[in-house]
C-alpha cells in the first residue's frame, strides 16, 4: 500500500478511468451500453450532477478509478471501481474504496449503494471489510449484477 496516493479527477485521465474499467468488464462479462456511455463520458454522466470520481496513482502512474454517482441528495452509487491488471496485489483497491468513503462523507452522503457480481470475489472481500451489507437488488441495473450492498454512513 505504499507510494499509492489518491487524486481528483482530470480530464485527461478519462482515458485510464475507461480502460481499466473496460478490461475487467471485458475479461468476465460483455460491456453493456450503460457502461461505454459511462466510461466515454464521465463528465456528463457523474461528475456533472456532483459525482465524483478518483484516481490512484503508483509512483506518479495512474493505475486505478473508482466512481461516487449520484442518486439523490442523501445517496451516491460506488461504481466503476478498477484497478490496472499490473499492479493488483498493492491494496489499491482497498485504498480507493477508503478514499471513496472518506469523499462521500465530505460530501454528506448519508448512505452508498453498489452492484456487483457475487463471482468477484476480491471485490466483495473490499466491500464487506468496509461494513456494506448486501440487501435485494432490483432487476435492469446492469445485466451482469446478482448482488446489491449498502452502507449507511454515520
Amino acid at each position: 500500500m505504499t507510494n499509492i496516493h489518491i487524486a481528483p479527477y482530470r480530464p485527461e485521465w478519462q482515458p485510464y478511468f475507461e480502460k481499466f474499467n473496460k478490461a475487467w468488464i471485458e475479461k468476465h462479462f460483455v460491456l453493456e451500453a450503460i457502461d461505454n456511455y459511462v466510461l466515454t463520458h464521465p463528465e456528463e454522466a457523474i461528475l456533472k450532477d456532483g459525482g465524483e470520481i478518483l484516481f490512484a496513482l503508483h509512483n506518479q502512474t495512474v493505475i486505478g478509478a473508482v466512481a461516487l454517482k449520484k442518486i439523490d441528495n442523501a445517496t451516491m452509487e460506488l461504481t466503476k471501481m478498477a484497478v490496472d491488471e499490473a499492479f493488483h496485489g498493492l491494496g489499491a483497491g482497498t485504498i480507493l474504496c477508503k478514499s471513496a468513503l472518506e469523499k462521500a462523507k465530505e460530501l454528506a452522503v448519508k448512505k452508498l449503494v453498489l452492484y456487483t457480481q457475487s463471482a468477484l470475489k476480491p471485490a466483495l472481500s473490499i466491500y464487506k471489510k468496509f461494513g456494506f451489507q448486501q440487501i435485494p437488488i432490483e432487476q435492469g441495473i446492469y445485466k451482469r449484477a446478482d448482488t446489491k450492498m449498502e452502507l449507511n454512513i454515520k
